[in-house]
């Protein structure tokens, strides 16, 4: 008879002090996983598409404004399986509209759940984004989920359903120019994002 494996620590949210700074680190269930910084076309993407929204939806130019929309924000929320620990979540933007956060927290995170998320997928996120973090998104009430995938030059648009669960994506491609919620009061030229 073989020896009974080890069970593994959980890690908490003191481990991820730990972390190099040129990282990007997250905690999921007790699972630290640790990134590298976003490649060119990643990062390159993430910031196309915070500077389109930037504008209409947070300064109020050319658009309704009424939100805050940040950069890798990092999120805390409570681990259902581990009272008192947190999974620490950190998306490559994320939304809030104004009426819901109308001041900033001042704490180094934030414990509100964002109105939207967007995440960049890449060979080394991309299964954590789909399989780990959209789950905990959903249970933790994010209305919309954008997964933006600057290699296959794709945006899929998730919403929430009641039951808090994620609807059949409406999936957008190449040079598209799409209206998707919540920000559908613009257009989005999708080729801005993929720019070489």
């Amino acid at each position: 008879m073989g020896q009974p494996a080890e069970k593994q620590r959980r890690a908490t949210y003191a481990d991820l002090g730990a972390v190099p700074p040129n990282k990007v680190a997250e905690l999921i269930r007790g699972t630290l996983h640790v990134f590298p910084r976003p490649a060119p076309r990643h990062a390159s993407a993430e910031s196309a598409l915070q500077g389109e929204l930037f504008g209409p939806f947070q300064r109020g130019r050319g658009g309704p404004g009424g939100w805050r929309i940040l950069v890798e924000p990092e999120l805390h929320f409570p681990d259902p399986d581990a009272p008192g620990e947190v999974d620490v979540l950190v998306p490559d933007l994320a939304g809030w509209r104004a009426e819901r956060m109308p001041e900033l927290p001042k704490t180094a995170y934030f414990a509100l759940a964002p109105d939207w998320i967007c995440e960049v997928l890449s060979a080394s996120t991309e299964k954590v984004d789909r399989d780990e973090k959209m789950p905990i998104y959903a249970r933790e009430g994010v209305r919309y989920a954008w997964l933006v995938d600057p290699i296959a030059r794709t945006l899929e648009a998730h919403v929430l359903d009641a039951d808090r669960r994620w609807g059949p994506a409406a999936v957008h491609r190449d040079a598209a120019r799409v209206r998707v919620a919540p920000f559908e009061a613009i257009e989005l030229d999708l080729s801005v994002l993929w720019a070489e």
